[in-house]
């Protein structure tokens, strides 16, 4: 029988919007994280380039070959400024999706394994948290940390308040999907014969129950990422997530807003457009993925 990853391979090839799609994640990735460490930050006071603050892109009139996308208003290269940019969204975006993995799988799983009251009030919260929508509940625990420290707050501190409001806001759904798929788990033979066999309740669900209901966590997970890239991006844009000092796609955005009237488009719109792209991509891979694990919804199409 081939492997899981083998198979995920095989349909990837078989799928050219997939592969296409993971492609572009792929050559993304590798360019938000292979060519920052050879350029200089953009983002550094030392590198900035007064004299060069609004230069066009290459193909319009006064544009220059050395900065093809154009700088913004304090004249660093959109390119450059891009890839490190979207480096931070992937970071923040990964992240996010592991502390709200964790939480949702560990909460889950004890709702599912243990039941009674303890599932009722796991599930009880899950509804609560259900009623704010992910971004809005995202702002409150980023707005709520920062009122409380204020001025002891710096970029790296930002950072994490970022990563762990968006991740806060994303373990309900790995929760309930964990919990449905355990109830059912729990009560297959080879949980009984792991019970006969003198295993404790914590060795059946990690070792034994876990392994069988990570799949569709895996697929939600996948999703998620766009979207938690998404949420830092509006959160940098509302001017409650990272500085303007800090490079992400939410903050390029942002700053590239102040300039759209003045005719300056490029600053906005090229991380903009980034930002669809890869999300976009990353989407129809997380929806190939659910095809992968669940053959019933491919045979439908």
């Amino acid at each position: 029988m081939r492997s899981t990853s083998s198979r995920f391979l095989s349909s990837m090839l078989a799928a050219p919007a997939a592969s296409v799609a993971g492609l572009i994640v792929l050559l993304l990735a590798l360019a938000a994280f292979a060519a920052p460490p050879f350029l200089a930050d953009p983002f550094n006071p030392m590198n900035a380039s007064l004299l060069d603050a609004f230069t066009p892109p290459a193909f319009l009139p006064n544009g220059l070959p050395a900065f093809p996308l154009g700088t913004d208003d304090q004249g660093r290269d959109m390119l450059v400024a891009m890839a490190f940019g979207l480096r931070t969204s992937i970071l923040i975006g990964v992240s996010s999706v592991a502390i709200g993995l964790l939480v949702g799988v560990s909460l889950g799983l004890l709702a599912g394994f243990a039941g009674g009251k303890i599932d009722a009030l796991i599930m009880r919260i899950a509804d609560v948290q259900l009623a704010y929508p992910a971004l809005l509940l995202a702002m409150i625990i980023d707005g709520s940390v920062r009122s409380a420290f204020g001025a002891l707050i710096d970029v790296r501190v930002s950072v994490a308040i970022v990563i762990v409001s968006i991740g806060f806001a994303f373990w309900v759904q790995y929760a309930r999907t964990i919990r449905s798929s355990v109830l059912v788990e729990r009560g297959q033979d080879y949980v009984a014969a792991a019970r006969v066999t003198g295993r404790s309740g914590l060795a059946i669900a990690l070792l034994h129950i876990l392994p069988n209901v990570m799949a569709p966590v895996l697929v939600i997970a996948t999703i998620n990422l766009g979207i938690a890239i998404i949420t830092e991006a509006t959160l940098s844009f509302l001017g409650i997530g990272l500085p303007l000092t800090h490079a992400s796609l939410g903050t390029l955005i942002r700053n590239g807003n102040n300039f759209l009237q003045s005719g300056e488009w490029w600053i906005s719109v090229w991380p903009c457009a980034l930002l669809v792209i890869f999300v976009v991509a990353v989407n129809v891979l997380g929806d190939h993925l659910r095809d992968v694990f669940n053959p019933k919804l491919r045979r439908r199409r």
